[in-house]
């Protein structure tokens, strides 16, 4: 009796520790994530962000960007954009996955230890007696390792290590051009600001105006048509001082959400930035001429693309790998007995060793088409590789196109504002005197609005044209100056 409760006391104790153990759980425990908005709805609410050193020392290091409060709001951007902690997180699946695909480079050894207490009745018990048999083995060894006589899983291994290098060129790719997307929103903003600040301006010069007009009309040296057509005039600029009003909330939502939250009312661009032909918030060298094709091959995309070429390769060598024999091996090396204290006692040692030879002999033609689906793939990829290089090439020729032309159209819409400015003066002063009609200050008020309201479009515009070329080019600083 004694013997029996010595014996059943591992029993209930595993029994014991099953139940423990069947209660416990090791996924993480669930938290909702915080709201990354501000609490209200009210435009520039919430909290600022603040940039990483990392990324402030990245932004920094973008010289081909002038401005100090644009870099900064890069840097923003770098340490907070959704989309860019997608890609970082990207690369490290596809690290993991790498390294699952090494790890069946080598066999994986295990440990097992097992015990059992099995009673047999009596009609089933050669002796005619019931008896209760102990077993108890430890056994080390490894299951089902392949040896990779043709490059089967060396070829798995190469594609997964092409996919972690692709994840790396696609998170290099998706930061060129969350800065390039980042430099133009803040450019946008700049643009709207200074055309709100140019309406403000407008529409303080014809309420001055209207008033002119008014005293002039209630001495009774103009009609009422003149004074009403000038305050048409002051309506239409208050319009549009609201609606410039409302692109610039807009615009700072759109810088904020490609940052990842509040920028910082320092950082945001001045309504001066855009207003001078002088300033400028990128700065680009000009450009040689006769660049080499070969430098487009730089750009991560590119090499990307290049990357998802050998994947395709290596899954060729696979696919056609598995049409050969495969052999696998398990073995394990242990020892067993009916008494615990007899498990390592000498003599008690076991051992198996089981090679499995696979030797493909019909499957209706199921690994040919698979050879064939993988060598399509790769021919899929090179088409896909030679469009990416072709729209590399195009999308530098137009930058540069343009890059060629912008000096010449920027002098010639100053120009055009210099001359109808002058025009209205000249326009103004002989309404005034009394020698021309209303409709002559009308027309030249609204050329000169709208000379002055495209030369801030076409100020932009060429700024934005810069950026491109920088992104163009893959973020290559060798085209950038302080």
């Amino acid at each position: 009796m004694k013997k029996s409760i010595t014996i059943m006391q591992p029993a209930t104790a595993a029994l014991l520790a099953a139940v423990l153990l069947s209660a416990c759980n090791v996924a993480p425990k669930y938290e909702q994530p915080p709201l990354a908005v501000p609490e209200t709805l009210s435009p520039g609410a919430g909290t600022p962000v603040i940039a990483s050193e990392a990324s402030l020392a990245f932004a920094q290091a973008q010289t081909w960007i002038q401005d100090a409060q644009l870099r900064e709001v890069v840097a923003l951007a770098l340490s907070h954009n959704r989309d860019l902690r997608v890609a970082i997180e990207n690369i490290e699946r596809a690290r993991a996955q790498y390294g699952i695909s090494r790890a069946d480079l080598l066999p994986s050894v295990n440990a097992q230890t097992q015990a059992s207490r099995t009673r047999i009745a009596e009609d089933l018990s050669s002796t005619g007696r019931s008896s209760v048999n102990n077993q108890f083995t430890a056994q080390l060894g490894f299951a089902s390792y392949e040896i990779d006589f043709w490059g089967r899983v060396r070829n798995l291994n190469e594609a997964a290590l092409q996919s972690f290098l692709q994840s790396e060129d696609n998170q290099q790719n998706v930061q060129i051009a969350l800065v390039a997307d980042v430099t133009n929103a803040w450019l946008n903003l700049a643009a709207d600001k200074a055309r709100l600040q140019l309406a403000k301006v407008t529409l303080e010069a014809r309420e001055k105006s209207y008033e002119l007009t008014k005293k002039i009309f209630d001495i009774g040296s103009t009609s009422g048509l003149v004074l009403a057509q000038n305050l048409s005039t002051v309506e239409t600029a208050r319009g549009d001082v609201a609606a410039f009003t409302s692109q610039v909330d807009r615009s700072r939502n759109a810088l904020q959400l490609l940052v990842g939250g509040p920028v910082p009312a320092n950082l945001l661009p001045a309504e001066s930035l855009m207003s001078s032909s002088s300033g400028g918030a990128t700065a680009l060298l000009p450009s040689p001429e006769g660049l080499p094709s070969s430098l487009l091959l730089q750009r991560p995309d590119l090499q990307a693309a290049e990357h998802n070429l050998r994947i395709m390769n290596a899954n060729i060598g696979a696919a056609r790998a598995a049409m050969f024999p495969t052999i696998s091996l398990t073995s394990s090396l242990g020892t067993g007995s009916n008494e615990l204290n007899g498990l390592f006692g000498g003599g008690n040692s076991t051992w198996s060793f089981v090679p499995l030879i696979r030797i493909p002999i019909f499957d209706a033609g199921r690994l040919q088409a698979g050879v064939q689906v993988a060598e399509s793939n790769q021919r899929t990829a090179v088409a896909q590789y030679d469009k990416a290089v072709q729209t590399a090439f195009r999308e530098v020729s137009d930058v540069l196109a343009d890059r060629a032309q912008w000096s010449e159209r920027l002098r010639a819409q100053e120009a055009m504002v210099q001359a109808t400015q002058k025009t209205f003066d000249l326009s103004e002063a002989r309404f005034t005197s009394g020698a021309d009609n209303y409709l002559t200050v009308l027309d030249a008020q609204r050329s000169l609005y709208a000379a002055q309201q495209t030369l801030l479009t076409l100020r932009l515009a060429e700024q934005i044209n810069r950026v491109t070329l920088w992104k163009a080019l893959g973020g290559r600083e060798a085209v950038a100056q302080s």
